[in-house]
């Protein structure tokens, strides 16, 4: 009997990372005016394009209740125990949908064992405790540890990103408190994270330029007062800017740093442009409950 790590598309986790835990994913999908498709299924590039032919903004939309069943039944049937890691509950019904799963395989395998997490976070930052979770679960820990593992271990990411724009987040319903900027008559780009789940200013900033700067500043803060983990560079549709973020920090903490494309589902929210730091550190940084 072992314990398995289920993730959603959402954590933009690299393939070779997944496959060493075998670390589970269920996709989530977009929908455009001629079409719905998993995120999975099309390049990130080729989505972009296709984004900026569109005359709507399409919609996101969490799995398919048929195909998270049948994942949580096959885990179940082999003897094996879930933990569920989902992208946060204030930017999608992911995470309620897998509950709703999750009775219905209870009803049918009276004897499972089914642990689900909102991560209350996005991209990987969310990974991140999805990997803490996958390590512990390799050393033999039990479910209920391994789940507490996971959560503590949300304490000790944290997510700095900026946005070309404001409207993406604004059109998809998914604003949170930036929501107050908007009507500001000063442009503001500011540096953005997520707070009890939602989008949330972290620092207020006037150019592009100036929020990586600041960026780079408070990671490379973090990265010595909490003791790197782990770090990642997620880009929108902009990988030389990406490859230039990740190059800075590397040169600063001699350090290998990755690169994670943000696919559909987040891109459709944040947009275009959009670049941000996600990091693990060994002791607690966030306090967000």
């Amino acid at each position: 009997m072992a314990i398995k790590i289920l993730i959603d598309s959402t954590t933009y986790m690299p393939e070779e990372i997944r496959e060493y835990y075998d670390i589970k994913v269920i996709p989530l999908s977009v929908t455009f005016e001629d079409g719905s498709f998993k995120e999975t299924e099309m390049d990130p590039y080729e989505f972009y394009e296709k984004l900026d032919k569109s005359p709507t903004i399409p919609k996101s939309s969490q799995p398919n209740m048929k195909e998270l069943y049948k994942l949580f039944e096959g885990v179940v049937k082999e003897g094996d125990e879930i933990l569920g890691i989902f992208m946060s509950s204030g930017m999608s019904g992911t995470y309620n949908s897998a509950n709703l799963v999750k009775e219905m395989i209870l009803e049918k395998y009276n004897n499972a064992k089914i642990n689900l997490i909102d991560s209350k976070c996005i991209c990987m930052q969310h990974g991140y405790m999805a990997i803490s979770a996958a390590k512990a679960a390799e050393e033999g820990k039990r479910l209920e540890e391994v789940t507490n593992i996971a959560k503590e271990n949300f304490h000790k990411t944290r997510f700095i990103f900026s946005l070309s724009t404001l409207e993406y987040l604004k059109k998809g319903g998914r604003i949170g408190k930036v929501q107050a900027l908007l009507g500001t008559v000063l442009k503001i780009n500011p540096i953005l994270t997520l707070t009890e789940g939602k989008p949330d200013v972290f620092l207020k900033v006037r150019t592009k330029k100036k929020a990586i700067g600041k960026m780079v500043e408070i990671f490379l803060e973090d990265a010595r007062k909490f003791q790197l983990e782990g770090v990642t560079i997620h880009h929108v549709n902009c990988k030389e800017e990406g490859k230039k973020l990740a190059k800075r920090i590397e040169q600063d903490l001699n350090i290998n740093v990755q690169i994670s494309d943000v696919g559909a589902v987040v891109g459709v929210h944040v947009g275009p442009g959009a670049v941000g730091i996600a990091y693990h550190t060994k002791n607690i940084i966030n306090l967000d409950s």
